[in-house]
């Protein structure tokens, strides 16, 4: 499901769901998610209960403080087979939605990838955010010459998967108030897995 509301998802976003679940509480709840996924990527999100930790967690990611790992799936052997892709990234002439790699006028944006298993025709690869522009792993592993399957906006290919392979896998961050450090992993989907284990 979508984060938030936006065109033609009104009601069907974790913003709503959420409002709902604090509203069956009695408690007042204002959404304030700290790090957005696309629409149809899976896996880990936070979103702060209140804003003391909003703020501070806001402040954190934009520092790089919140360590990010996703899977993605694509075809083929990916080479080399680990890697830093730096390659600034702006918004496609013409489309509200689409980015593209762009040298000239693109904010900073940098990718560490490595492959972490090659199965059936297609390679399952981790990747860390240095930084966390719209579309970045999708438009990175494109530019590398392996995008994800399943990408209905920059790769539609639907063979395996009808959604980006595309996982948020682990989210690791200090608590905002307490100081402990927190560790979150989400195991790989179902959809994914499946590509690897029938392609």
């Amino acid at each position: 499901m979508p984060i938030h509301p936006s065109l033609n998802h009104y009601t069907n976003s974790m913003a709503n769901a959420l409002a709902w679940y604090y509203q069956k509480q009695g408690k007042p709840f204002i959404f304030r998610c700290c790090n957005r996924l696309d629409r149809d990527t899976s896996g880990l999100t936070v979103v702060a209960k209140h804003l003391v930790s909003a703020s501070i967690l806001s402040d954190m990611v934009r520092r790089h403080l919140v360590h990010r790992e996703y899977l993605a799936i694509v075809r083929g052997t990916v080479t080399p087979l680990s890697g830093t892709i730096d390659a600034p990234l702006s918004r496609k002439p013409g489309t509200i939605i689409e980015r593209t790699v762009d040298f000239a006028h693109g904010e900073a944006a940098i990718t560490h990838y490595r492959v972490v298993e090659e199965k059936n025709g297609h390679s399952l690869v981790s990747l860390h955010l240095e930084t966390g522009r719209t579309h970045q792993i999708r438009i990175h592993m494109k530019y590398l010459g392996f995008p994800l399957i399943g990408d209905y906006l920059y790769h539609p290919d639907m063979e395996y998967i009808g959604r980006q392979a595309l996982h948020s896998h682990r989210l690791a961050f200090t608590h905002p108030i307490t100081g402990e450090e927190m560790s979150f992993c989400a195991p790989l989907p179902e959809d994914m897995k499946a590509v690897l284990k029938n392609s």
